[in-house]
């Protein structure tokens, strides 16, 4: 399955929401790399287990299972998230990218592609539109914390 949404990140039209700059994205994206508990309910520690200079293998703790994912960065373009594949966890990827369609409009698209059914049953769609949708909801929460992080806050 593939799945993919924007979230506006900036509106010059929305006096409601306060702008961030690429670079506040971009640092906040960065704090999901090398620190993503705030942003991963369930994780309980993060090892970086090798890096380079837009790559990381890092070791996710979730308590009962760990998964190993490798993350390649793109500077203030993209994050690409990619699950090792194993035997508690059959892979999957997320990459998260900067738009800027225009000035002052920035936007963060989040792309899945998962292991999913190209076909599912109808039992099987069920299951997929709760995972998007708890995907979808985890990508507002990412943007609040990013928003909490540019502000000089605290991520609870």
């Amino acid at each position: 399955m593939q799945f993919e949404h924007l979230i506006a990140i900036n509106d010059p039209g929305n006096p409601l929401i306060v702008p961030l700059t690429r670079e506040q994205l971009w640092e906040g994206l960065l704090q999901r790399v090398e620190n993503p508990l705030p942003f991963l309910p369930g994780l309980e520690a993060c090892r970086i287990v090798e890096r380079s200079d837009d790559r990381l293998l890092r070791d996710l703790d979730f308590g009962p299972a760990t998964i190993q994912d490798r993350v390649t960065l793109a500077t203030a373009e993209w994050v690409r998230f990619d699950i090792v594949p194993s035997a508690e966890h059959a892979g999957g990827s997320l990459t998260i990218s900067i738009e800027e369609p225009q000035p002052g409009f920035l936007f963060l698209r989040f792309a899945y592609t998962t292991t999913f059914a190209a076909n599912p049953n109808s039992e099987e769609r069920a299951y997929i539109e709760y995972i998007k949708s708890a995907y979808h909801q985890s990508d507002i929460d990412c943007v609040r914390i990013i928003r909490t992080l540019a502000d000089g806050g605290t991520p609870q």
